[in-house]
């Protein structure tokens, strides 16, 4: 019940704001997490059905980063940890579910991977759009789902 509650929330989120990162932290606190999982949407860019990304395309290219970073080769048996769920938003998106951090840091310490979506051939490789970005990010803070998701097994 609590992971659906989660989805929909971040559904949410996603109608009020635009998202850029998006955190899954494993074990551990929100400050010292065992494993962390960012998921980096800052490369896609919206636009109309013409420029917006393709549900095929979108999983191929998540799955062919999982495997290039190699992710599954160590995977052992664990036992089930918490997770926590981070959002980047912007500070005054209007969402009451999730807790503003506001001096939040991506933790560096433990496991990380990070996936990076973008969209091919965008012009957000031009250093003046570059530029323009960075500064509307300073008005993005982290947003921490007030719940731990429970582990499980199957």
């Amino acid at each position: 019940m609590e992971l659906e509650g989660v989805f929909r929330h971040l559904e949410a989120i996603f109608n009020l704001t635009l998202v850029p990162r998006i955190l899954i932290l494993l074990g551990g606190n929100a400050m010292s997490p065992k494993e962390l999982y960012e998921i980096n949407l800052e490369g896609i860019s919206v636009g109309n059905a013409e420029e917006s990304l393709q549900t095929p395309t979108c999983v191929r290219k998540l799955f062919h980063s999982l495997f290039l970073a190699d992710v599954f080769s160590e995977l052992q048996v664990v036992p089930a940890m918490g997770t926590i769920v981070m959002v980047q938003g912007h500070r005054d998106c209007g969402i009451d579910w999730f807790r503003p951090k506001l001096n939040y840091k991506v933790p560096t310490r433990g496991r990380k991977l990070t996936v990076n979506l973008s969209c091919g051939g965008n012009s957000s490789t031009n250093p003046s759009n570059q530029q323009g970005m960075t500064s509307a990010w300073d008005s993005y803070i982290w947003f921490q789902a007030p719940v731990t998701l429970k582990g499980f097994h199957e």
